[in-house]
């Protein structure tokens, strides 16, 4: 059961820190207009959903310390559903604080961090994912990532559950009518019916769960390795990806002696590059604790880039033992240097599927050097990330819990098939599908309980 919303109107600095041309000061609850009254000297009375200039005033001296441009948005028509004042004033520290002092003396109440959107999910504008999906807006890197969290502030997940959660609902009906009425001769619905409507239940929670892989790469990013022998190229790849002379480049084997990592943007997705040192018999104490990272890099890597010298002729032991270790990971192997005209003769590609018992990684040729092949890297990277997910960005489960409650549901849904098939009575089955329900609800919010609350909404920023 959702808690209550207070009567108390509470009020924050809205914009980010620091000095800027504008800040705002927002205040939420039944007193904002009564509350922020004395601060103002308004040429226009408030009207819901109209600027009005005005003049910031001292309540204390009536003198005057600034201009500001105030908006008031009337109860049920706000962002929180409650009565919404917004006071745009310029960007001075002094100058907002003094507003949310005044405020806070005038009977409102410092706002606690994501309030605003708390208040808006308890008044039912926003269930638990759009409110989290307001965070994830906040918190976007790219553009690409701005817009999954876009639509799911526009309720693209609740809209793929509300006809899962319907099903469920109205199969629990029909079998709680069997039971109550059976005097009445309602039909009990048979076995194989049952297993059917559970079945249309299950499958497309299988479906949003097997998009979470993606729905968390396109929240969170991902985190890809390059490794391989020294010389191989790496470093070079390493800047063509980044698009800058980032790590240093010399015909040295081994000039890269610790991991060089960027943030990058690929297809609107950030990706942490991590460009490590050369793994080979270490020459020095240094270079063997650069080889060493680099082995930890490949083990904690989301995705891993085996680069190979198209100029050799054949994997060396270490590239051999690097290939081994990757296998069933989401790895692809990269053939550079093609721009070399001994490449042409190379067979280390027909190489590495003798390996290992004939595993190999999908293969890509490219050259650091010209730019060929690149962009078919950067897709294959993408297909690798994307998976089954690749066609699920509307409605993506993009946080671990949203995908435990999914989980939760499917488990209680799998119990409920065991219980038909052993022919449990339906009273025992029904304790499974409300626990299928209660999942749901959870995931949604309809039904929840404060801790979660708490945990979700304190993560927000102050004045959201």
């Amino acid at each position: 059961m959702q808690k209550q919303v207070t009567n108390d109107t509470i009020v924050a600095i809205s914009t980010p820190p620091g000095r800027g041309g504008i800040g705002i000061v927002r205040l939420s609850g039944s007193q904002a207009v009564v509350i922020t009254a004395p601060l103002l000297r308004l040429r226009h009375e408030l009207a819901p959903a109209q600027a009005r200039f005005a003049e910031l005033l001292d309540p204390s001296t009536g003198a005057r310390l600034d201009e500001a441009v105030v908006t008031w948005f009337a109860a049920p028509h706000s962002y929180t559903s409650e009565d919404v004042v917004e006071i745009a004033a310029h960007g001075a520290p002094v100058v907002l604080e003094f507003i949310a002092r005044a405020c806070i003396a005038g009977g409102a109440r410092l706002a606690r961090p994501g309030e605003f959107t708390e208040r808006a999910f308890l008044s039912g504008r926003l269930d638990l994912t759009q409110a989290e999906a307001v965070r994830d807006l906040i918190d976007a890197q790219t553009l690409y990532q701005a817009k999954i969290a876009s639509e799911q502030l526009d309720g693209a997940l609740s809209r793929r559950i509300r006809p899962i959660k319907q099903t469920l609902v109205d199969l629990i009906a029909e079998l709680e009518a069997g039971i109550d009425f059976a005097e009445d001769d309602i039909d009990v619905l048979p076995a194989r019916e049952i297993l059917s409507r559970i079945a249309a239940i299950f499958e497309p929670l299988q479906a949003l769960a097997a998009g979470f892989a993606y729905g968390r790469v396109v929240r969170d990013g991902f985190s890809l390795a390059i490794v391989g022998r020294p010389n191989a190229g790496k470093s070079s790849l390493f800047n063509r990806l980044v698009q800058r002379e980032r790590a240093i480049v010399t015909a040295t084997p081994g000039t890269t002696r610790d991991m060089v990592t960027e943030r990058v943007s690929l297809g609107g997705i950030p990706i942490d590059l991590i460009d490590t040192a050369g793994i080979r018999d270490a020459a020095d104490e240094a270079e063997s604790l650069g080889i060493q990272k680099s082995r930890e890099a490949v083990a904690d890597a989301d995705v891993v880039l085996l680069v190979l010298d198209a100029s050799m002729s054949r994997m060396d032991a270490h590239e051999q033992e690097l290939l081994q270790q990757l296998a069933g990971r989401r790895a692809l192997a990269v053939c550079n240097k093609i721009d070399l005209p001994c490449a042409r003769e190379s067979k280390i590609e027909d190489s590495m599927a003798a390996i290992a018992g004939g595993f190999s990684l999908p293969m890509l040729r490219t050259s650091a050097v010209t730019g060929e092949g690149i962009a078919a890297l950067q897709e294959k990277i993408l297909e690798l990330v994307r998976g089954s997910g690749a066609e699920m960005e509307s409605g993506l489960v993009t946080n671990l819990r949203q995908q435990q409650e999914i989980t939760v549901a499917m488990e209680a849904l799998t119990a409920a098939c065991m219980a038909v098939e052993t022919c449990v009575p339906h009273e025992m089955l029904l304790l499974d599908l409300y626990n299928a329900l209660r999942a749901l609800d959870a995931l949604t919010g309809q039904t929840t309980i404060d801790d979660i609350l708490n945990r979700i909404f304190s993560t927000f920023c102050i004045g959201k």
